[in-house]
């Protein structure tokens, strides 16, 4: 007579379980979500390819800045490897010290320059990335997505019909207009 009631908790628990299971894939197939390639909405956006252009503009700029530089230390160092065997110790020392100083100079007014851009970049992006968070909350809410999720990032596969970045980056230029 033991058996019955241990037998009955058993089968209690196990139509529970089920039952926990169902629920459970119920829940599944109604949520709905969507992948979306920030950096591919970042540049198809209008705000996003006015920053790219900015940004690429003051590259341009720092790079011819620092060309002349470049390419006096490329010829300092030709002129030392092709005239050392002519030159005295100390002229050659004086010639390596001068070479040396003035490669440092050019490596912290390149570091400096890269800092620049970095800072540009995080200030032209700061705000298009503000608004896309706005965007893309209103978007999963106005449409009913329990998540969007980043393509690249932790997505291994997707079918393009979860896609959402084309309408995102829509809803994002609209945003910026405004």
């Amino acid at each position: 007579m033991i058996v019955r009631p241990v037998f009955f908790v058993g089968l209690l628990f196990a139509v529970l379980s089920l039952c926990g299971i169902n629920s459970s894939v119920v829940n599944a197939a109604e949520m709905k979500i969507g992948v979306m390639n920030v950096q591919k909405v970042l540049l198809d956006s209008a705000a996003g390819k006015a920053a790219k252009a900015k940004f690429e503009s003051k590259a341009k700029e720092l790079k011819a800045k620092f060309q002349t530089e470049e390419n006096a230390l490329t010829a300092m160092q030709d002129d030392i490897e092709k005239k050392s065997s002519a030159w005295s110790a100390e002229k050659k020392e004086a010639q390596v010290r001068e070479y040396q100083k003035k490669g440092r100079e050019f490596q912290v007014k390149t570091e400096d320059a890269r800092f620049e851009l970095k800072q540009l970049q995080d200030k032209e992006l700061e705000p298009i990335l503000k608004t896309l968070q706005t965007v893309v909350e209103g978007y999963g809410k106005q449409n009913g997505y329990t998540a969007i999720f980043d393509s690249k990032i932790g997505v291994l596969y997707n079918t393009p019909a979860i896609d959402v970045s084309v309408d995102l980056t829509k809803a994002l230029d609209q945003a910026m207009t405004k």
